[in-house]
């Protein structure tokens, strides 16, 4: 099964120029966790990601409020994507390597044209749970999402 079958195609952005108030906004209002950033000059054309831990890290590190602090200065600028004719078992692979929830989908220019996440994967895992060939297994979710949750950094001291 391919990634367009179960991406979300309705997904918003923000720019590297807004305010982080402003894509927490946004990322509340919508319900989301992450937004792709995209080029000021090209509003389709993805540049990066955020995320609301993104904003939570940098108000904490900055100590100035959220309306003071722009996208440019939270978010990722390593980029990781998908096709839309990439396989589940690609995309899913991607997410594990790199240890994240969440895959903009772009075309071969770079264009956004959707987002697919660890919970669209649990959700098709679920939908395929009788079929006899599967395209992906609740196993091979979890698996990703315990890779994901493994911690990276040492703790902050006190």
């Amino acid at each position: 099964m391919r990634v367009d079958t179960i991406m979300t195609t309705q997904v918003h952005t923000c720019s590297a120029a807004d305010t982080l108030a402003e894509a927490a906004r946004l990322m509340w209002d919508r319900d989301c966790g992450c937004l792709p950033v995209c080029a000021a000059e090209n509003a389709t054309r993805v540049v990066g990601m955020i995320t609301d831990r993104d904003i939570c890290m940098a108000a904490l590190f900055a100590g100035r409020p959220l309306h003071e602090l722009r996208v440019a200065e939270a978010m990722s600028r390593q980029l990781l994507a998908c096709r839309s004719d990439d396989s589940l078992l690609d995309a899913e692979n991607a997410m594990r390597r790199a240890r994240i929830r969440r895959l903009p989908v772009v075309d071969e220019h770079g264009i956004l044209i959707g987002i697919i996440s660890l919970a669209d994967l649990a959700r098709e895992a679920a939908r395929e749970d009788t079929h006899p060939k599967r395209d992906v297994t609740e196993a091979e979710v979890s698996g990703t999402l315990a890779a994901i949750c493994e911690s990276a950094v040492a703790p902050l001291p006190h």
